[in-house]
């Protein structure tokens, strides 16, 4: 006996999740901390999964995650439901993520235009030559590189949408989009 349940009733359990989730959001405007628990549930791990890639240190994305939900609370009342929450909430953790790279103002890593990586003192350490994963790999990139990357390849922004996030030219997000990419590939060919 398949002990699945129906692709029809999958699809019902999903929509009446999503239900539950949006009734939190609405609860939780009107200032009701129990259902801002429940909103804080329904999107904690993919949040942290937005954290550590973009920062790639474990550490820093637990306590960016619970910065991004303190900042969301303050800001509930400014969701407009013109997008969907989750929408409105990955571009705040997006912005908290970018101002925090921002604020600490040190780069361990800087790329040459002569193609190569220069390994500044936090890096030293590296095995260059250890097999790497696309995480381990995306976390060797400088930061600004790795933003680059991760918001256009992996979460499909224009060029024009990150430059105006991170305050750089477009032109700027694409050298750093194809310096990115072509090292990554560099990194797990090895």
């Amino acid at each position: 006996m398949n002990a699945r349940a129906p692709e029809s009733s999958r699809i019902t359990s999903a929509e009446s999740d999503s239900a539950r989730v949006g009734d939190a959001v609405r609860r939780a405007r009107q200032g009701d901390v129990g259902a801002f628990e429940i909103v804080y549930r329904a999107y904690a791990a993919r949040m942290y999964a937005l954290c550590r890639r973009m920062t790639g240190d474990d550490a820093q994305s637990r306590d960016l995650v619970q910065d991004v939900f303190v900042r969301a609370w303050e800001r509930l009342t400014t969701f407009r439901e013109q997008s969907a929450f989750g929408t409105w909430l990955y571009r705040l953790g997006v912005n908290v993520v970018l101002e925090q790279l921002r604020s600490r103002k040190r780069d361990d890593t800087r790329h040459t235009d002569a193609g190569e990586w220069i390994a500044g003192p936090g890096s030293m350490g590296d095995r260059l030559d250890a097999r790497m994963d696309l995480d381990a790999a995306l976390a060797r990139l400088p930061a600004g590189a790795r933003t680059v990357f991760l918001l256009h390849d992996i979460e499909g922004y224009s060029h024009d949408e990150i430059a105006q996030m991170t305050g750089i030219a477009p032109g700027t997000s694409r050298a750093q989009l194809w310096r990115a990419r072509r090292a990554l590939m560099g990194m797990l060919d090895a």
